[in-house]
């Protein structure tokens, strides 16, 4: 059960990017970490299907600006573990067809891009439909994200700080053990003085579980296709493409093109399954937009982002329970915000202010507490 036994300072639930951020910031800051996860490895389902790209000028304000402060993390230099950089540039194209003028218009005005005509968008990317195309926006500062290798870097950050992360643990119960928590798992019963709430689109099953108001998120489905590009085609160097609208987006991935709708439907937490119909639909909607033929389907999954309704992190500890911990509703941005989320959400579960260069940024506690939730509950 661990060398530290079954008395834990504190446990993380969930090992996907959110509870590995976390988990290795706090286990840094000399703090005994258990990390728990139901699946057989961590990762297996949000973080496991991201294709996640490092954008700045992706999401709310406040994603923004914590997206902004993990930007020196993410361009750390390659190390002896990590021999890889941890992102690839890559353009961004957001198109629009005539009927979308206005979406362009409001785009262009919130988010750090350059407009381009549609004939200097064609010659980005060729297969940009004539006759569907008629204005862009180029984002210059964005990248794809290693995910698996930034994903690692924290779970070895946190056994390399004397934490332990344990597999096919699953919380089944959770009660109150003095100042802190009992917790059921099918290897045991664990004690901690801390419970971190980081499970994804189950957070708020595990808050009621632990007797703490739920902040009302909402898990939705996000379907995903890979397909081969037209013969001879080498799309490494491809931009993404995203429907000013998000009714679709295309990008590079290991030599194939990578299809989504965007979709956003609502669900209960389960272990995610592409739909076919939004399948179906995604590949009507690039097709209208590309010039191309999807013979087959090489790959097709889904996973669930969770979201709270403005859309922004719920990070820090609970209004009604002392010793429980948010970190939850990342919605899409969770990969690219996760090492600045990850040094806020432990700072603020040990008490302390968050890091300055981190705030210097704009990112504000108020506007991540929980205590918002249950405000506008």
């Amino acid at each position: 059960m661990g060398s530290r036994g079954h008395h834990r300072g504190i446990v993380v639930i969930g090992a996907g990017i959110a509870g590995a951020s976390v988990a290795a910031e706090l286990a840094a800051a000399g703090q005994d970490v258990l990390l728990l996860e139901r699946e057989s490895a961590p990762g297996y389902h949000t973080t496991g299907r991201s294709a996640a790209l490092y954008t700045p000028s992706y999401g709310p304000p406040v994603i923004r600006a914590l997206t902004r402060a993990s930007a020196a993390a993410f361009n750390a230099p390659p190390s002896a573990e990590r021999p890889y950089p941890l992102l690839r540039p890559r353009d961004v194209l957001f198109v629009a067809n005539a009927g979308q003028g206005a979406s362009l218009e409001a785009a262009a005005a919130d988010l750090p891009v350059t407009r381009i005509s549609a004939a200097e968008a064609r010659a980005m990317l060729p297969l940009l439909r004539e006759d569907y195309l008629a204005g862009a926006l180029h984002d210059a500062g964005s990248a794809d994200i290693d995910v698996e290798a930034l994903h690692r870097q924290f779970l070895r950050a946190l056994t390399a700080h004397r934490g332990e992360l344990r597999l096919k643990a699953e919380v089944t119960g959770i009660t109150r053990a003095g100042k802190g928590w009992r917790i059921e798992t099918p290897q045991g019963e664990i004690t901690a003085e801390m419970l971190v709430n980081a499970s994804g689109a189950w957070a708020d099953d595990i808050a009621r579980m632990a007797g703490v108001a739920p902040v009302g998120l909402v898990p939705k489905r996000r379907t995903a296709m890979l397909v081969a590009p037209p013969a001879g085609q080498n799309v490494d160097d491809w931009p993404m493409v995203v429907d000013i609208d998000e009714t679709f987006y295309l990008r590079p991935d290991a030599g194939k093109l990578l299809l989504s709708p965007a979709d956003e439907t609502p669900s209960e937490p389960c272990d995610a399954q592409p739909d076919e119909w939004d399948v179906a639909l995604c590949i009507d909607r690039v097709q209208q937009a590309v010039d191309l033929p999807v013979r087959r389907i090489d790959h097709k999954w889904a996973g669930l982002r969770s979201f709270v309704a403005d859309k922004a992190p719920v990070v820090g500890p609970a209004p009604d329970a002392a010793g429980f911990v948010w970190v939850a509703g990342q919605g899409g941005y969770g990969i690219q915000t996760a090492p600045a989320l990850g040094r806020t959400a432990a700072a603020l579960a040990l008490g302390q202010p968050i890091p300055q260069d981190i705030a210097d940024h704009g990112v504000r506690a108020e506007a991540l507490a929980p205590r918002r939730q249950a405000l506008a509950a």
